[in-house]
């Protein structure tokens, strides 16, 4: 058995983080740059990700920036590969990528409602299903999706995210169940309340917003990316070869309450 101090670490690993180069994908980044992992960065904005890979490596950290659109099946592919091919492998999948588009359920669009169940669940699907060869190729690996508190609770103006996020899980529980024998363990993470780019238009949108969510929150803040790094860690090492199919709040106690 591994000493305490090192089954937290990734070093020798090699992860690919969807939607990476902002908010808690690059939070995660970060925090697997600093575990020992490379990390290979994907998503849609080159511009972004390329300043996202020049932070990685200004903290020591070996990452590549990879374009990536989660809707599509030949770019799903082509980024495992790419990764596989920079890094000599594949370890960790980390399937953060997603939208929102927040409207009332009647006023949705069809193309918005596809655009988000596209992005946020078959997304990680797609990605999921490129990476499971090399996964099983290398003795087993990990997948770490990243859901919202909202696979709990409803939301008037969040019914695509919500029933993507929702979806998410169910995934994360059939993947987690499909590919145990391969030793590839397969969990998600519920975050809370966060303050990202996301959310910061949701408060911008809504009064009060922020004033409820402290009230409510027995942490009594809003979280932050960094926040999301330690359960991302422990999801992805050796300390949870022995978890699979969960979902994790990391809320500061927000679901907790009824």
């Amino acid at each position: 058995m591994e000493p305490h101090s090192s089954i937290f670490r990734l070093d020798g690993k090699v992860a690919l983080v969807t939607g990476g180069n902002r908010g808690i994908g690059l939070a995660v980044a970060r925090g697997f740059v600093r575990a020992g992992a490379r990390v290979a960065v994907g998503a849609r904005d080159a511009a972004r990700s390329n300043a996202a890979v020049a932070e990685l490596r200004a903290l020591g950290g070996e990452a590549i920036a990879l374009p990536l659109d989660v809707r599509d099946d030949a770019g799903a592919a082509a980024a495992v590969e790419e990764t596989v091919a920079r890094f000599g492998a594949l370890h960790v999948l980390v399937n953060n990528a997603g939208i929102h588009v927040r409207k009332a359920p009647q006023e949705l669009s069809m193309d918005e409602w596809e655009s988000v169940l596209d992005t946020n669940l078959t997304g990680a699907f797609r990605l999921s299903r490129a990476a499971h060869p090399s996964l099983k190729k290398g003795g087993g690996g990990k997948i770490v999706n990243v859901g919202s508190m909202f696979s709990i609770f409803g939301a008037s103006y969040a019914a695509a995210y919500a029933a993507s996020k929702g979806g998410l899980v169910q995934l994360t529980k059939s993947l987690a169940a499909a590919w145990a024998p391969d030793r590839i363990q397969v969990n998600a993470i519920l975050p809370g309340w966060i303050d990202t780019e996301l959310t910061a238009q949701a408060r911008a949108q809504v009064p009060g917003l922020e004033e409820r969510v402290v009230a409510r929150t027995p942490a009594g803040r809003w979280g932050t990316p960094e926040d999301i790094v330690g359960a991302a860690l422990f999801l992805a090492s050796s300390a949870s070869d022995f978890v699979t199919g969960v979902a994790l709040p990391v809320d500061g106690g927000y679901s907790s309450q009824g």
